[in-house]
């Protein structure tokens, strides 16, 4: 079975490949012994996710936090904490002398949290749910906390809407949440974070004024605690009044680069691939089919030593979609990282065709990646660490 994010190949005894047929029916499943085990695998693995249908766990269970700078305090049953705005907000439940940015502020908070949960909620995000008197306060909280029956779980996180194409926007389809896979990461707009797990990881790193929340995922996971990204509910992030506020907000998350790859050296490469594959791509963009046909070859001469089952008509269709995957993050490698580097080399047609392909395969992505761009070389040049441009090249066939 090929499942996961990255992508695996399972071999299945033939119990474990009656239990898949069972689950992928829609049959219940009895998770107890090697069943247990084996759907653990697949859950780490992201190649299965939890159907939520009912929980004890209930709104009351959980505290919320608001780290704010300045604005008004919103009457919904959060907790603000007050970053040291001048003049102070009234009716916030906690006051900081000094600004210590939003990793310190929910740090602080916690010393106002009693349950077993805290959620973190950005004060630039709308969540009428909060109110017990709407329609779907009882769906909403129920469908984020039954994740947390799995006393693995240290984190879940709703979808966050709002800007369209927004890099806090993760999709429709539920993640389990880790570096290198399709949901890397979710933003701190909000998150629900179980307290004990909160406190195993020391919470937020407050010398990070951006990227904290990447990097609390990131701990946790490293300390063995699920993360889970669960899009059936959603909050929605206030868009930016101007279109500089937006390129300014891009561009506070571009500079966090640097520091996360300082603290996750494997964690942040802006693109990931086989040699083969990487080989490929740069061939063709250089202009040498020739090339690009050959390095393509061996690919495929590799999937098939590695799934010797695998039927032509499967092998094909696997080894296209790897490569348009491949080459749509490729490009966004290019828009958000590696753009700059082509600057000295604009009088050559084929770079030039590379930045134009580049931007044709996400035109609506252009310009938040290219203000990510921005912050993220500031912090390059500021660390003098280049680890956030490097590509992670494996040595086999992903």
């Amino acid at each position: 079975m090929l499942a996961g994010s990255p992508l695996k190949l399972f071999r299945l005894s033939e119990p474990g490949a009656a239990i898949v047929r069972m689950i992928e029916n829609g049959d219940e499943v009895e998770v107890t012994g090697p069943t247990s085990v084996l759907i653990d695998r697949f859950l780490d693995a992201g190649a299965m996710h939890p159907v939520v249908v009912d929980t004890e766990l209930r709104r009351s269970d959980v505290t919320v936090i608001t780290p704010q700078l300045g604005g008004a305090v919103v009457d919904d049953g959060r907790l603000v904490v007050d970053d040291g705005s001048e003049p102070p907000l009234d009716g916030a439940a906690l006051r900081l002398d000094a600004n210590v940015g939003p990793g310190g502020a929910r740090n602080a908070g916690r010393s106002l949290v009693g349950t077993p949960f805290v959620a973190f909620v950005d004060a630039d995000v709308d969540v009428p749910e909060l109110l017990p008197e709407h329609p779907d306060h009882d769906r909403f909280w129920t469908t984020l906390l039954a994740h947390f029956d799995d006393n693995r779980v240290g984190l879940v996180a709703p979808r966050v809407t709002g800007d369209a194409g927004s890099s806090l926007d993760l999709g429709d389809a539920p993640a389990r949440i880790r570096a290198g896979t399709r949901v890397s990461y979710v933003p701190a707009a909000m998150i629900v974070v179980r307290s004990e797990a909160f406190d195993d990881v020391g919470g937020f790193d407050a010398t990070l004024r951006s990227g904290e929340d990447v990097d609390l995922v990131w701990r946790l996971d490293d300390a063995g605690w699920r993360c889970r990204y669960e899009p059936v509910v959603s909050v929605r992030h206030r868009p930016r009044a101007t279109w500089r506020e937006r390129w300014n907000q891009q561009v506070v998350y571009g500079l966090s680069s640097a520091p996360l790859a300082l603290r996750h050296p494997r964690s942040l490469a802006p693109w990931k691939g086989s040699g083969w594959v990487a080989a490929t791509w740069t061939s063709f963009a250089l202009g040498c089919p020739i090339g690009a046909a050959a390095s393509a070859a061996m690919a495929v001469s590799r999937f098939r030593r590695l799934l010797p089952d695998l039927d032509g008509d499967a092998l094909r269709e696997l080894t296209i979609e790897g490569y348009l995957a491949t080459g749509r993050h490729a490009a966004a490698a290019v828009r958000r990282a590696w753009w700059p580097l082509a600057i000295p080399f604009l009088w050559s047609k084929r770079v030039r065709r590379v930045l134009l392909v580049a931007a044709a395969v996400a035109p609506k992505a252009v310009p938040n990646d290219v203000a990510f761009s921005v912050g993220l070389w500031r912090s390059v040049l500021r660390t003098r660490n280049t680890t956030a441009l490097v590509p992670q090249i494996a040595r086999s066939v992903d």
